[in-house]
């Protein structure tokens, strides 16, 4: 484990926000698909349920997909500017299925300033440990989604949206194949 568990489980969520926009698709034009989102990610507190909290939720999204290519100086500010829009006080919580971990907004705050601030909170790890570079986009020429990669050996090129990965290896196979016949 590289980072804090309750920071991995909010940089994958962050993955998983911005990614709900990639490569030209909206998994976020409803309100049933952002409380499916929500329930997937585990997200607690009060919800508004109007299109104005999707709005905000969608204006973070892309603040947060900024942030995640933005360079070290740049992230901090975004970082510090989530937080202040938020006016995050971080505080020890536990509650549901989750053992003590940083809250640093009320359950009462609007989801958006929730979500951005937990996100905030975790890309402080992030930049505090100098691993901005495990923040990237995939690698696939046709993939815009974003990948965090979390393994030892700083090796994830490509996204967990589709099938990206596999594309890259059946060409790579294919074009070494082809090489060899000529």
């Amino acid at each position: 484990m590289l980072f804090a568990p309750d920071t991995e489980v909010a940089l994958r969520s962050v993955v998983n926000l911005i990614n709900t926009a990639a490569n030209g698709d909206e998994s976020l034009a409803t309100m049933d698909e952002l409380d499916a989102f929500l329930d997937t990610e585990g997200f607690s507190g009060s919800r508004t349920k109007t299109a104005a909290e999707l709005r905000s939720v969608k204006r973070l999204r892309s603040e947060l997909a900024a942030l995640w290519t933005a360079d070290e100086d740049t992230a901090a500010k975004s970082v510090n500017k989530l937080l202040a829009d938020a006016k995050a006080l971080p505080q020890l919580a536990k509650h549901d299925q989750w053992d003590w971990h940083l809250h640093a907004t009320t359950p009462e705050a609007p989801l958006a300033d929730r979500m951005g601030t937990e996100a905030a909170m975790a890309i402080i790890d992030v930049i505090r440990s100098k691993e901005m570079d495990r923040m990237r986009v995939c690698a696939a020429e046709d993939c815009d989604a974003v990948v965090l990669d979390l393994s030892r050996n700083r090796s994830k090129l490509y996204c967990d949206t589709g099938n990206c990965a596999n594309r890259a290896h059946v060409a790579a196979y294919r074009a070494r194949k082809a090489a060899e016949g000529e």
